[in-house]
């Protein structure tokens, strides 16, 4: 049996408006753009997570929104 070989054509040319955006990594959250560049890790017991998650569910949110509203409320901005 012989196998039939397919083509590849050539890569369509760039948009340069999209190739920015992309490169831009931005993220659109509710209407506003949002950038985050940094990943935290963090260890709990599956009990805390649970609890995490459906508080998270009752809000209405993810998890990680509203791990950030708690951690921008907890350690705000320093205004000098």
């Amino acid at each position: 049996m012989r196998s039939k070989r397919i083509g590849i054509g050539a890569r369509p040319l760039a948009d340069p408006q999209a190739e920015a955006w992309i490169r831009q990594g931005a993220g659109i959250d509710n209407g506003k753009v949002e950038r985050y560049s940094a990943r935290l890790t963090l260890d709990v017991t599956p009990a805390l997570r649970t609890r995490i998650k459906l508080a998270a569910f009752d809000r209405g949110v993810t998890m990680a929104e509203m791990l950030r509203e708690v951690l921008e409320r907890q350690f705000p901005e320093a205004t000098t």
